[in-house]
């Protein structure tokens, strides 16, 4: 009996930190299926009368402020930007992790450029995009996002690599593989839950990324992290929260379910090599 109400508040106790953790998100859902007129008067979790409506008039202001095309840009810059940030950290992570190659100065230096604020960056990169005709591109913000995740992704490989047992790259070089085959045929292959997951972080943080779509993009590459703002004030009126709240929804789908689905390889990758030794 006792150890029934131990597991009894165990997971009371889950639930209840799930419900503080996830309640902004909670109370955006429930506020997006209200109507105006309910928001007005109910602010409580309960809905009285659920509706479609906000997000309804989402996609009907597609003629001023087009939700879809937000979020493709977000869904391409995305994806290219987080493709990069894995094809530029893999090999520089092997690199460190077999032969020590800027392990001791280089990591640290990357790392550290990363706790620095992006704001610093934004003129001159300002300046570079616009003699080379990159500002207002999906590629140009993709290029950002994927230096923007370097520096996680090439910590979470490179401890994964160093994790590897190397007498299987040893047996490889015996058999006459050179190093760009063993990292297509051997390295690739073991490491590929840390690469999944860390293109999955590289691809919620470059979602989720504000700074440099509202500085870089003014139209054709706006993202859904600064296009959703549009809609605060989208009737002219004042804010609209259930159209902005119904928006916000939309928005943090695609992470959300991709961070629920990959949730175990993100938890295995940030704990990679914790054990060591």
């Amino acid at each position: 009996m006792s150890k029934r109400l131990v597991n009894l508040a165990r997971w009371l106790v889950f639930a209840l930190a799930v419900l503080v953790l996830n309640f902004p998100v909670i109370a955006t859902a429930i506020t997006s299926l209200k109507s105006e007129a309910e928001i007005t008067t109910n602010a409580s979790l309960i809905i009285e009368a659920p509706t479609l409506a906000n997000y309804a008039a989402v996609f009907a202001m597609a003629d001023r402020f087009d939700i879809l095309h937000f979020l493709t840009n977000s869904l391409v810059a995305s994806l290219i930007g987080s493709a990069l940030a894995i094809a530029l950290a893999f090999p520089a992570a092997y690199a460190m992790a077999r032969f020590n190659v800027g392990r001791a100065w280089l990591l640290p230096l990357v790392v550290n450029l990363r706790a620095v604020p992006l704001i610093i960056f934004a003129i001159p990169i300002y300046l570079m995009y616009q003699q080379v005709g990159l500002l207002d591109t999906r590629f140009g913000l993709a290029l950002i996002l994927a230096l923007v995740n370097v520096p996680l992704v090439l910590v979470l490989l490179a401890s994964s690599i160093a994790d590897l047992p190397i007498e299987i790259e040893e047996a490889g070089r015996v058999d006459g593989a050179g190093t760009l085959r063993l990292l297509a045929y051997v390295v690739a292959p073991m490491s590929l839950n840390v690469v999944a997951a860390s293109s999955v972080l590289a691809f919620i943080y470059s979602w989720n990324e504000f700074l440099f779509g509202l500085i870089m993009t003014t139209n054709k590459a706006t993202p859904v992290s600064v296009g959703a703002s549009f809609f605060f004030a989208a009737s002219g009126g004042g804010v609209r929260w259930g159209v902005a709240a119904a928006v916000m929804i939309l928005a943090t789908l695609p992470p959300l379910v991709i961070g629920l689905v990959m949730y175990r390889q993100i938890g295995r990758s940030m704990t990679a090599g914790a054990v060591k030794g």
